[in-house]
Order: C-alpha cells, then sequence, then structure tokens
C-alpha cells in the first residue's frame, strides 16, 4: 500500500493573523500591559480619592446644579466642535485632493498650519482683538478653528490612497458628484473621520487655557479653580470623576460607530492619481471658502502675534531667558516624542494584530489620561511621587509619564491607523522563509508603519510644545517652557511680553508640523 505524504504544515498560518488565533508574543503583551498601567494611573487616582470621600460625600459633591451647568457647557461644546470639525475637515479634505481647485499644493500645507497655534494662544490673539469675545459661541469658533486640522489631516491622507476606480464606476452610472461622494466616498473615509472625532472630542475634555481665556466654565476650568482657589480636592476629584465617565461614553461610542469593519488591503490599488472633479460654476466660492478658513485660522492669530510682538519688542526682551526657554522647551518636546509614541506601538500591534476583547480593553484604556485634564494628571504623579518614590519627585522623568499618559491617545491614533491598513500576511510570509520576530518587526512591520510613526511623533512633539498644566506643576524647579511663561505673561495681560514666546511656540511648531502633512502624504501614495 502507498501511502500519500502529508503535505507540509505551515509555519505560522496557525499562529497568526487577523483574526488574533495562536500564541501571543510574551514581551509585547508585558510592554502594552505596563504602558496601559502606567496611563491608568491618573484614573486610579480619581477612584481612590472618590472612595476615601465616601458614598454620601460624594454623591452630595456630585448631584448638583453646578456639575449639570459645567456637564451641559462641556458635552455641548465637545459636541458641536466635533460636528463642525468633521464637516468642516472632510469637506476642505475633499476639495484640496479630489477637486480642481486652484493653489492646492499651498491649501493643503495652509489647511495644516492651525496645528502649530496652540489652542490658547488662539484664543488670547482673538480676546486682543475683540476684547470682549467670550462665552459658548466666542470658545466654539476658537477650539473649532483649532482642531479642524485633526480631522482635515487623516481624511486627506485616506483620500489620497483610495483607489479611483470605484469612483470612476460610480460615475459611469450616472451618478452625481456629490452623490459620488455620499455612496462610494464617504463610507471608505468614516475610519479617519470618526479616529479625528475622537481626538477632538479628548482635546476638547481636557482643554484649558483657552477655556480659561475666553471665560467659558467646563469640568477643567472647574476643577483647575477648584484646587487653586480653594484647593478642594474631594470636590475637584468628584468633577475629575465624571468627566473620566465623559470619556468613557466618547470612547465607546467610536468603538461602535467605527464597528468591524476592516479597510485593509494588499498593495495601493491603481498606481495613478484620481482625474480631479470640475465643481465649474462652485470652483470660485469652494476657493474663497477654504482661503477664509485659513485667514481666520491662521492669519487673525499671527495678524495679532504680529502687533503684540512689535508692541513687546518696543518695551525691550529678554534674550537669554528667550533662548533657554526655548532650548528647554525643544529638549523636553523631543524626549517625549520618543517616549511616547515608542509606547504605542506594542500596543497598537495587540489592539489590530491580534484583536479581541482583551487586547480592545487594553487600547481604549491608554485613552483615558489623555481626557484628564493635566492638573489632575500632574496631582497624580505628585501624590504617587512623594508617597513612594520621592527620589524622582519634580524630576525631568516623572514629567515625560505625564506627556506620555496626556499625548498617548496622539500616537495611539497615528500608529494603529498605518497598523489597519498594513496586512498581516506580510509577516506570516517572512516568518514562512525562517525570519525571527525581532527581524521581521525590524525589516517588514516598522517600514511598513514608519508613516503612522512619524506622524504620531509629530503630533506628541506639537503637543508637549504647547502643553500648560501640568508643565506648571511638574517641571524641575527653576525650568520654564516657552507655555509656562506665555501663561504667567498673558494671565496678567502683559500681551506684549507673552508675545514673543508665543511665535517661538508657533516656530518650534512649525517644522513638525510640516513633517507631519509630509508623513501622511507618503504615507498614503501609491
Amino acid at each position: 500500500m502507498i501511502h500519500a505524504a502529508a503535505p507540509p504544515r505551515p509555519r505560522t498560518a496557525t499562529r497568526r493573523g487577523a483574526g488574533g488565533r495562536g500564541r501571543l508574543p510574551v514581551t509585547t503583551v508585558v510592554l502594552a500591559v505596563a504602558v496601559t498601567a502606567l496611563t491608568a494611573v491618573p484614573l486610579v487616582f480619581v477612584v481612590v480619592s472618590a472612595v476615601d470621600v465616601g458614598w454620601a460625600e460624594a454623591v452630595r459633591l456630585t448631584w448638583r446644579p453646578r456639575v449639570g451647568e459645567l456637564l451641559w457647557n462641556t458635552t455641548r461644546l465637545a459636541g458641536g466642535c466635533m460636528v463642525l470639525c468633521a464637516v468642516i475637515g472632510t469637506a476642505a479634505a475633499w476639495l484640496v485632493e479630489r477637486c480642481a481647485v486652484p493653489w492646492r499644493r499651498f491649501l493643503s500645507v495652509a489647511l495644516a498650519a492651525p496645528l502649530a497655534i496652540p489652542a490658547f494662544v488662539n484664543s488670547y490673539a482673538w480676546v486682543s482683538v475683540v476684547p470682549s469675545w467670550s462665552g459658548y459661541g466666542g470658545a466654539l469658533l476658537v477650539v473649532t478653528l483649532s482642531y479642524f486640522p485633526f480631522v482635515y489631516l487623516p481624511v486627506a491622507a485616506t483620500l489620497r490612497g483610495l483607489d479611483p476606480a470605484y469612483e470612476e464606476v460610480a460615475r459611469s452610472l450616472g451618478l452625481s458628484v456629490f452623490r459620488v461622494f455620499l455612496r462610494t466616498v464617504l463610507p471608505q473615509l468614516k475610519p479617519a473621520i470618526l479616529g479625528g472625532c475622537l481626538l477632538v472630542g479628548l482635546h476638547l475634555l481636557s482643554e484649558f487655557g483657552a477655556l480659561q481665556m475666553l471665560r467659558f466654565p467646563t469640568f477643567t476650568t472647574a476643577i483647575y479653580d477648584q484646587y487653586q482657589s480653594t484647593f478642594n480636592g474631594p470636590a475637584a476629584n468628584m468633577l475629575a470623576g465624571v468627566l473620566v465617565l465623559c470619556c468613557l461614553v466618547l470612547l465607546v461610542a467610536e468603538l461602535r460607530m467605527r464597528g468591524r469593519a476592516r479597510y485593509a488591503r494588499v498593495g495601493a490599488g491603481t498606481a495613478r492619481t484620481a482625474e480631479p472633479v470640475r465643481l465649474r460654476l462652485l470652483t470660485w466660492p469652494a476657493v474663497v471658502g477654504l482661503v477664509a478658513l485659513v485667514g481666520l485660522a491662521v492669519a487673525v492669530p499671527m495678524g495679532s502675534l504680529g502687533y503684540w510682538l512689535a508692541v513687546g519688542s518696543s518695551s525691550g526682551l529678554d534674550v537669554d531667558l528667550i533662548l533657554v526657554t526655548s532650548a528647554t522647551t525643544l529638549g523636553l518636546a523631543a524626549l517625549g516624542a520618543l517616549v511616547t509614541t515608542a509606547a504605542a506601538i506594542p500596543v497598537a500591534w495587540l489592539q489590530v494584530r491580534r484583536a479581541g476583547r482583551v487586547s480592545t480593553l487594553l487600547e481604549r484604556s491608554t485613552y483615558i489620561g489623555g481626557a484628564l485634564p493635566g492638573i489632575v494628571v500632574a496631582l497624580a504623579l505628585v501624590t504617587i511621587s512623594v508617597r513612594l518614590v520621592p527620589e524622582i519627585y519634580q524630576t525631568t522623568a516623572v514629567l515625560l509619564v505625564a506627556y506620555l499618559i496626556l499625548m498617548m491617545p496622539r500616537a495611539m491614533v497615528s500608529v494603529r491607523a498605518t497598523l489597519a491598513q498594513a496586512q498581516p500576511v506580510l509577516d506570516d510570509v517572512a516568518h514562512s522563509l525562517g525570519v525571527s520576530r525581532s527581524a521581521t518587526l525590524r525589516r517588514v512591520t516598522l517600514p511598513l508603519i514608519a508613516p503612522g510613526i512619524g506622524a504620531g511623533a509629530a503630533l506628541v512633539f506639537l503637543g508637549v510644545v504647547t502643553e500648560l498644566t501640568a508643565t506648571l506643576l511638574l517641571a524641575p524647579t527653576g525650568t520654564q517652557t516657552l507655555a509656562s511663561r506665555f501663561w504667567l505673561e498673558s494671565d496678567s495681560f502683559a500681551y506684549g511680553a507673552a508675545a514673543p514666546y508665543a511665535v517661538l511656540m508657533i516656530l518650534l511648531s512649525a517644522p513638525a508640523t510640516y513633517l507631519l502633512t509630509r508623513s501622511m502624504r507618503r504615507e498614503s501614495t501609491p
């Protein structure tokens, strides 16, 4: 009897793949759990503080009209801003990337420029121009102008990477330009829009400087006032607890809306550029709208800063202090970007390559710290370092941990989105050829996700340059950044003295913003 030889068993097909089956890499799991535990420190601090207060006192501090007012202000500002950013960011990206409008290259960079202008600098500029500007309308305008690039950039990158064949087939079936966009393009933009809106919402939940300057009370400003004015720890911690619940609602909503659809594919589709859509009579109205958007988001704050810079220079500048503060900010931002982006990789890899309840829980948990006010994160780290490791109190290491906790959502969104588009079968092929896990990571995975890593690092760099509240509390004695020095001057309404630090923040942020647009363009180019 002749027995047929059994076919060779694939070396990795049963262990790897999009379904997440098989043995998990221990090192990656340990790193992901460690990063998640670190980002959960402020949440644990809030929970422990609430337990110490007691149930009756917690209910009394939470269930009161003031909390209802803050909840209404926070939710309507976050909801309104996310809707406006989704509409403005998506429309701007489609006009620049898919339509035949003049000055497309200039507009593609100019629409990302607001990322280099911190929201509290933007509010400073508008308030210095219109001193009576405050309330919900002013806050909604300023935060929308500051945050819409968080939606514009990922949507533009996705549009550049889409296969134009889908749109061509839809147009050949007689659909109009806008019906093609609604039925064919918009569904493919869903992950990018939701990811951008998630970043906008998380930033708004933790925004302090802009809203404090615009005198629009939210949970973040109220927590800061509680700690700074009366140092009422229990009341502030209860407010922080409500803010954490808002963050959880936002995370769950984004997860449910994103669904289980997969968007990865091998290759970038047809290696050609989509034929630009001709808007005919609507071309110049679209250009006017885009130019007006750039003018409100960039020209107004830069013009205001130029005026106050001239006023401040006429009264003398401390050049040595400015140079030292700039060097300190640059060093902290570079270190923060490196540490935070590296920490995001194992968590994002598990969530994409080993999708499941545990990996999703780990990935979702890293966003909570980013929704907390910087002052809550700072006080949590101060309390823990003083009680457990007093040697690291008021050191750069603790400040970098705060940056990691606060900026992790920026890195996570970029790295996760890039990993989702990198086919896991490429890793399987490398393993089938005998390449080790570490070599596969170095030679296959990292080159594929390098654009996402670069985009995440640029976003973190931008965030650290402009971070305010945690830096005020955690920076080593004598250490000042551009943001903290700007706040010190602007808080005393010394607009001329504050302007140089604002301008330098923008100058330091501009290269990172440019690299961010370049990396996202390379990521999506066929």
